[in-house]
């Protein structure tokens, strides 16, 4: 496991805007995703509740609307991953290689040494 840079500024990091950027397109993606998902696997248990004679409905030989419904999460769940995984590796990570490429040259410049109110500020422990 990779130990952090002590001399990076998470804080700042945290508030430069290509961590903001990152973080907002992930939000766009995960947060329509998870309402989709969440908003058919509950449309699934409904039906499965409330309407048995539907659910119970033979599509082809011994094959019925709620094997088709159960079975159809699979494919929902599977195709979410891929397109997540796809949707990272274009946006995601180039994002994320930004953040971590401002952090790093940040951390590379020498800073100021810090008062001991600074880095309680900061919340560093002070001896």
């Amino acid at each position: 496991m990779p130990t952090t840079d002590p001399r990076v500024d998470h804080k700042a990091v945290e508030q430069s805007p290509e961590f903001r950027e990152l973080i907002a397109a992930r939000r766009r993606f995960v947060l329509p995703a998870t309402a989709f998902y969440l908003a058919w696997y509950l449309g699934f248990i409904l039906l499965a509740g409330y309407a048995p004679d539907f659910m119970a409905r033979s599509v082809y030989e011994g094959l019925t609307v709620g094997y088709c419904l159960a079975l159809s999460q699979f494919v929902v769940v599977f195709t979410l991953g891929w397109l997540y995984a796809r949707r990272a590796a274009r946006v995601f990570d180039p994002l994320a290689e930004r953040v971590v490429r401002r952090a790093t040259s940040s951390a590379r410049e020498p800073r100021a040494p810090v008062t001991p109110v600074a880095a309680r500020e900061r919340g560093v422990p002070v001896r």
